[in-house]
């Protein structure tokens, strides 16, 4: 089944500026200080993280190179490498999570700058891709031993894709993918309409839902989505607006969490990130900001209690009580164009069965899988 089975969710506003200037495009990454990087930098910044990115591929930029790893290339057979790029989208993705920027403090920064990137391109920017890539992807990922696999792509539902999730699942993977870009959609694409999946949707500059990012029971938290300053192909730098970006930075999240707490299952990862989230919108969980806008040093520093206490508001680390952190040893360490039939998408996935209730927190297992339809 071509993901293009159902029409494209773009982004409203993507664009692909050349810019040239290291030094403006670091003044320009505004999500940076929004969500205090440097200060959950000194925490953590993804060290021995492992994130597979799902996408056009990745081109070695020098913001980004000494963090890229071959990965594969699934659209041409004699191909084996992952790091070439014609849209620029997929490097902008990787750049926006793990970007080291240049020596001289400029240039652009990612999330989490000392995690490694595994490129898988699965799309080339212009065209549709097909699910079954999606899957096989997927499973790429699993087995070169990715932590977190992020996904900027989404359709309709297939049977060789929730095997993939579920080996996912089983694997103690994290997968992040991304709700969708039109704030009238009904739902979201697969995978993120999957049962163990957290969507992301977006916010602009101001803290406030983004307009083109979809509103949906589906959406977990949210992150910024508006002006996403990143790395492009041939050594230049992209400006992109969608929730492509705002997944990256979740993924980015994600792999410090992953860095901080290394034997943190991942539904706990997913349930750090939702119970530190900064609530918005009505009281509680609502369909524009799900949880709230993600919270980089919360997420690595309050005493979060496990799963199954979720009437129990996260703390701050001074209060004693409970915390996911229990699994193991704290280890502290120190726009585009945009891809056809793509979306970005919010999964965390998890081994067990217990990955399960987080995800009736969200959405009743008996409710119908949201469907596109336009």
């Amino acid at each position: 089944m071509l993901l293009g089975a159902l029409p494209p969710v773009r982004a409203a506003t993507e664009t692909a500026p050349a810019l040239d200037d290291a030094s403006r495009v670091r003044r320009d990454q505004w999500h940076l200080p929004f969500l205090r990087t440097v200060e959950a930098h000194r925490i953590s910044q993804g060290e021995g993280v492992t994130v597979a990115v799902v996408d056009t591929g990745v081109e070695p930029h020098p913001d980004l190179e000494r963090n890229l790893l071959p990965g594969i290339d699934l659209l041409e057979i004699d191909s084996k490498d992952g790091r070439k790029d014609s849209s620029g989208h997929g490097t902008g993705m990787a750049g926006i999570i793990a970007a080291h920027g240049q020596a001289n403090g400029t240039g652009a920064l990612g999330i989490a700058p000392k995690a490694q990137i595994i490129p898988i391109r699965c799309f080339d920017g212009s065209s549709d891709g097909e699910i079954d890539c999606l899957a096989t992807a997927i499973e790429y990922a699993i087995t070169s031993g990715a932590d977190i696999v992020s996904i900027s792509a989404g359709g309709g539902p297939s049977a060789r894709l929730s095997r993939a999730l579920d080996g996912a699942r089983s694997a103690n993977v994290v997968v992040v993918a991304a709700a969708g870009n039109r704030a009238d959609d009904p739902g979201v694409p697969y995978p993120a309409a999957a049962n163990a999946v957290i969507a992301v949707g977006g916010i602009d500059n101001k803290g406030q839902h983004a307009a083109i990012s979809v509103a949906s029971p589906a959406v977990d938290v949210v992150a910024p989505a508006i002006d996403i300053y990143s790395t492009s192909i041939k050594g230049k730098y992209r400006r992109g607006t969608g929730t492509s970006g705002a997944t990256a930075i979740v993924a980015g999240a994600a792999a410090l969490i992953r860095a901080k707490y290394p034997y943190l299952p991942a539904d706990e990862v997913a349930h750090r990130l939702t119970a530190t989230a900064i609530d918005k919108g009505p009281p509680g969980r609502d369909d524009q900001y799900g949880y709230g806008v993600i919270d980089l040093v919360a997420a690595l520093t309050a005493d979060v209690p496990p799963r199954g206490f979720e009437s129990v508001p996260a703390t701050s680390p001074e209060v004693a009580g409970p915390t996911t952190a229990a699994d193991g040893p704290l280890d502290d360490g120190d726009g585009a164009a945009t891809v056809r039939g793509l979306v970005t998408l919010g999964v965390l996935l998890a081994a067990g069965g217990a990955w399960t209730l987080f995800v009736r927190h969200r959405r009743r297992s008996d409710d119908p899988p949201p469907r596109i339809t336009r």
